[in-house]
């Protein structure tokens, strides 16, 4: 007999993260479950993605960490609302944590709400947190084959990002490679291939997450 410890503690959190569903619908918010490993570049990403944003959308974001505020900090020094969620150890968010965050953001749309996972490629994977869609975020200086090495995360993508490609030429990463890595993964996911510094494929990848709020 097969005894899956999970189940218990996954069946709650599905039932909390159809209450941020529910709590999302009626702020008008579009949920992005933002996850990668540290150093990725979440949160260059989210910024980036802040400022091209059209000016008639909310945006927040809710800001998953081991410890500290740093990232939550910036990002209010730029002038959008955040929240600050510390785990103490913990590698990764819940809908709890998220359905709480959401009330001390205090924030409603029409907007996006951007939810920076703990860096992590294995533990978020299976935690549900009432987001409407999940971008898994790569970069070139992690190297090509993260995608083989961690099929979990980028099964469950609604777009997988490719960050610091401003790296590539820095670098002996096998774009071919990790495009079939992907798609040996993921079929359907969309692949934006993006620099957080120089702004390349930014409006690209914003304007695929407003069209998915329609």
């Amino acid at each position: 007999m097969e005894i899956k410890l999970n189940d218990p503690i996954l069946t709650e959190n599905n039932t909390e993260a159809q209450k941020v569903r529910e709590k999302l619908k009626k702020l008008n918010l579009f949920a992005i479950n933002m996850m990668a490993s540290p150093g990725a570049g979440k949160t260059s990403l989210i910024i980036a993605l802040l400022k091209s944003l059209p000016k008639e959308l909310k945006a927040g974001v809710i800001e998953g960490d081991v410890a500290s505020s740093v990232d939550t900090d910036k990002i209010i020094s730029l002038g959008w609302p955040a929240f600050q969620i510390n785990t103490s150890g913990g590698c990764h968010l819940t809908a709890s944590m998220i359905n709480k965050a959401i009330d001390q953001l205090g924030i409603s749309g029409p907007g996006i709400l951007f939810i920076e996972n703990i860096g992590n490629l294995i533990c978020p994977t299976e935690f549900d947190l009432g987001e409407n869609i999940r971008i898994v975020l790569s970069s070139v200086p992690e190297g090509d084959d993260k995608p083989v090495k961690y099929p979990g995360i980028y099964q469950k993508a609604h777009a997988i990002v490719l960050n610091k490609i401003d790296y590539m030429i820095h670098s002996d990463f096998d774009l071919a490679s990790f495009i079939k890595g992907t798609k040996l993964t993921n079929e359907t996911a969309p692949l934006f291939k993006v620099s957080s510094k120089t702004g390349e494929g930014i409006k690209e990848l914003s304007n695929w997450i407003v069209s998915n709020m329609l």
